[in-house]
């Protein structure tokens, strides 16, 4: 394997980086893991043994690869680095957007380049149509073992971004910002179906998500807006959660119903419930005490809803902007990535007010 080849730095705890005077949060707790130029990292999850795997979505930096591990110090293309040439195949990654390690440590790879008017980084109009794949990869021979091409998902308006697998079930969920639904994929014949489609537990609500004085609008002041987004899977495989980042609720429903293809959309709806208020949140997830975690941006914080209900802040700190993908390590930490969607040209009027450069951090669980 090559090392990668645009600059990195990994940084151990208490070597932080200076905070600047105008920091409004602050935290010892906050560690910095990898520090990654121009390269926006999304996509991150962690082996049971620790080992961390980032992802690319390949929108700006080096644009060079696609899916790395972090090793002795160093990024890596993984699984090799000709999986991380870029082709519109089904042999190569494209756009990898999520990144998850299952129970049996292996990696499911979510390779989704959405249709414009699917994607959360705006409507461009200049994708008609969405390609997606999502990748099995064992962890422990570094092989590709199976990928599933989504050819009975629409993929005009589809806008796969985030994937959970259930181990007991054979399944997949992921979630579909663009036709504001859940996927449910098995694992066995490939086949997917559409669920909870257009329902007030996946479609946005009208908030405009704003920065002091600043909305987070496009160029002609059409606000940010995703429908269901971060999703989690309880360790056991019994409870899916699920939110659309502009909604204030987080809901859960039980895998068994999701397994439940006879269910009618109407019929499984009621089967899902409120577990809290959560506020505008990203990515999800959950722990072996049920804990679940979110990422918030607009107050640079990462919190969690504890079994009972209640909402705790486990850490708040300026330098977490958009923090989107998280894994969880047996080493007790909670790794996660920041990806500075808000900061990007497209919600700026043009202006690019990214924080360089990228970085990925860890925190202790609680």
């Amino acid at each position: 394997m090559k090392k990668l080849l645009f600059t990195v730095t990994v940084i151990s705890a208490g070597m932080l980086s200076p905070v600047s005077s105008q920091t409004k949060y602050h935290s010892e707790a906050l560690e910095e893991v990898a520090v990654l130029g121009e390269s926006m990292a999304i996509g991150l999850s962690v082996t049971s043994g620790n080992r961390v795997f980032i992802a690319f979505p390949n929108y700006d930096g080096d644009d060079r690869y696609a899916l790395t591990e972090v090793k002795s110090g160093e990024l890596y293309p993984y699984p090799d680095e000709e999986w991380n040439v870029k082709k519109d195949d089904s042999g190569h990654f494209l756009r990898v957007q999520d990144l998850f390690v299952d129970k049996e440590d292996q990696l499911w790879v979510l390779d989704s380049q959405p249709a414009s008017k699917g994607s959360i980084f705006g409507d461009s109009g200049a994708e008609k149509e969405g390609r997606f794949k999502l990748v099995k990869i064992n962890t422990a021979t570094n092989s590709v073992e199976r990928v599933y091409l989504f050819d009975d998902l629409d993929k005009t308006v589809s806008g796969l971004n985030d994937v959970r697998v259930d181990t007991q079930r054979q399944l997949a969920y992921l979630s579909d910002p663009g036709q504001a639904a859940i996927v449910v994929l098995d694992l066995n014949t490939g086949k997917s179906r559409t669920v909870l489609k257009n329902t007030p537990f996946t479609l946005a609500d009208d908030m405009v998500i704003t920065y002091g004085d600043r909305r987070m609008e496009d160029k002609n002041g059409k606000p940010f807006s995703s429908n269901v987004n971060g999703i989690a899977l309880a360790p056991d495989c019994s409870l899916f959660y699920f939110k659309p980042i502009n909604k204030n609720e987080l809901f859960s429903v039980e895998t068994s119903f999701l397994a439940d293809a006879t269910l009618s959309d109407e019929a499984l709806g009621k089967k899902v419930k409120k577990v809290g208020e959560a506020g505008i949140t990203h990515g999800l997830i959950a722990d072996a005490k049920g804990n679940i975690y979110l990422t918030a941006s607009t107050d640079y914080s990462i919190s969690f809803i504890s079994p009972d209900g209640e909402k705790h802040t486990l850490v708040q700190d300026s330098r977490i902007l958009w923090p989107d993908s998280l894994g969880i390590g047996s080493d007790g930490y909670l790794y996660f990535t920041c990806a500075q969607l808000q900061r990007l040209p497209q919600w700026n009027k043009g202006v690019d007010r990214t924080e360089y450069p990228y970085k990925v951090y860890r925190v202790k669980l609680p």
